[in-house]
């Protein structure tokens, strides 16, 4: 790989770089840390927008909305969508293209499938890795798509500067299984298929499940029996100090009923995401959430380096298939050998340090 002639041509803006960069990334070909290194002081540019759900909840049509809206306000817009991968044939389906097929010949728009590849949290391990490469290509926004059902599936709340959860009225029954999980991890809700029976049900389920969270669930209920009402001996509010420090509001999450298949309820949709990305600017959460990203991938890097040295470096593998024999007859137990293992590497690492 030419790296300097990768990284102009990417600068240029031209798709099949970008397209190389990206496959690049993706299978971890000889160099690919090099690139993500150079590209590093690029980023930040683009709001990275995760957008999950159950299955069927109509993603794939909100998301082809949502890029043709963008596109209209002159943004460039990139997508991921992963797919899970089969356990059994490794393979996966990938037609997220052929879904979006009214954007996926717009210059402007960048569709890009992926699998899982057998990785846990609903997402490829080079996931965000490849949404770098597409922020340092001066996408505007990048929307990620991954389908999430449950705990395994909350990965996407840890790359995205905003989260998007997709239902539909069929999730209602489901919403108290989902709220320990997913429900959890959303900055804005989004009721699909609204047109359907029981979507006014399901976002006011949402919103009182999100009112319990915060504990001002009836904040809205007038006060019984007149309770609220001034009385002699009140206690007067308590005005801030005028040089005290203004402290940061809490994002309200918004609960936006939409449906895709008939272009409804998109404007109100854009809106909370733009709402989402100015509080997260003007209260500094997003350089808080962006930090601990880098963060969390710097050791992402260092565990995925540091697999790759033991498995491929070391005698480990051989040292586990040998033993195989005694594991299965119970003469000896995975953490004994696991221990073993572990204390050679470090009196092979404390040997090579003193010499």
């Amino acid at each position: 790989m030419d790296l300097a002639k990768l990284l102009e041509d990417l600068s240029a803006g031209k798709m099949s770089a970008l397209a190389r960069a990206i496959s690049t990334v993706e299978n971890a070909r000889p160099g690919f840390e090099d690139l993500l290194a150079a590209i590093h002081p690029r980023l930040g540019r683009a709001q990275r927008i995760g957008l999950t759900g159950p299955p069927g909840a109509g993603k794939s049509t909100l998301i082809e909305r949502l890029v043709t809206a963008l596109r209209a306000r002159g943004d460039r817009v990139a997508v991921v969508a992963v797919d899970p991968t089969s356990p059994f044939s490794g393979g996966a389906l990938l037609g997220d293209r052929i879904r979006m097929e009214s954007v996926a010949l717009d210059p402007g728009v960048y569709i890009r499938s992926m699998a899982t590849r057998g990785s846990l949290g609903g997402l490829a391990t080079s996931t965000r890795e490849v949404c770098d490469v597409l922020d340092a290509a001066g996408f505007d926004r990048i929307l990620i798509e991954t389908v999430g059902v449950g705990q395994s599936e909350l990965a996407v709340s840890r790359m995205a500067d905003t989260t998007v959860l997709v239902l539909v009225p069929e999730s209602g029954d489901g919403i108290q299984t989902l709220k320990s999980g997913v429900m959890e991890i959303a900055d804005i809700y989004v009721v699909n298929k609204a047109d359907r029976p029981g979507a006014e049900k399901l976002a006011r389920e949402i919103e009182i499940t999100l009112g319990i969270r915060k504990g001002n669930t009836f904040r809205h209920v007038p006060a019984h029996h007149g309770a609220g009402h001034s009385r002699k001996g009140a206690r007067p509010a308590v005005e801030a100090a005028p040089d005290a420090e203004p402290v940061p509001v809490a994002w309200d999450h918004a609960v936006v009923a939409t449906s895709a298949a008939k272009n409804e309820g998109l404007d109100d949709l854009l809106g909370a995401l733009d709402r989402h990305y100015a509080w997260l600017q003007s209260s500094g959460e997003l350089f808080a959430r962006r930090k601990n990203r880098l963060v969390e991938r710097t050791r992402d890097v260092v565990d995925r380096a540091l697999r790759r040295w033991l498995w491929r470096e070391t005698q480990v593998e051989q040292l586990i298939v040998g033993h195989a024999a005694a594991l299965a007859e119970g003469r000896q137990s995975p953490y004994a050998l696991a221990a073993e293992i572990l204390q050679s590497l470090k009196d092979g690492m404390t040997e090579g340090a003193e010499r």
